[in-house]
């Protein structure tokens, strides 16, 4: 029971409007968690059940990024990717360091060609990351794409 209804308070948060979220994310007083063994976590206060990104041994790991608020897939990649690259920012690395990405894709189908466009515009042509895309149902139904990296400070 606990988890149906932590379940539902994530959706809600994550539905949130995105003034709300950006302002939180762009914040330069966004929540900053750090704990023993050299872990930092980043974005704490956007979602109760997790950190939007953990530093650890100089490897930055950011959580799947999403935007519910985006048109089509291509509004929604560009604005996951200034996701990305404002948490990698603030982990004092940028995208020219990525290690490994994973993309999720509601329609792999009818999106990719689109969201690869995209992606190809944004990633240092010198510096591309393993990559894994795939077709997921997401956590709500007008998301289209989920991006989760890696990078190495």
């Amino acid at each position: 029971m606990y988890c149906n209804m932590l379940g539902n308070r994530i959706l809600k948060t994550a539905l949130t409007s995105t003034a709300r979220r950006q302002q939180s994310l762009f914040s330069k007083t966004a929540a900053r968690y750090n704990s023993s063994g050299g872990i930092t976590r980043l974005g704490t206060e956007v979602l109760p059940t997790m950190s939007q990104a953990v530093v650890h041994n100089d490897i930055v790991y950011l959580s799947g990024q999403v935007d519910g608020t985006g048109e089509d897939v291509v509004a929604q990649t560009k604005n996951v990717l200034a996701k990305v690259d404002a948490y990698l920012e603030e982990a004092g690395t940028d995208k020219s360091k990525l290690l490994t990405s994973t993309i999720w894709l509601k329609n792999i189908e009818k999106d990719f060609g689109a969201m690869n466009e995209v992606w190809c515009q944004w990633i240092d042509d010198n510096n591309k990351p393993v990559r894994a895309t795939t077709e997921a149902s997401l956590a709500a139904p007008n998301m289209l794409v989920e991006i989760q990296v890696t990078a190495a400070k």
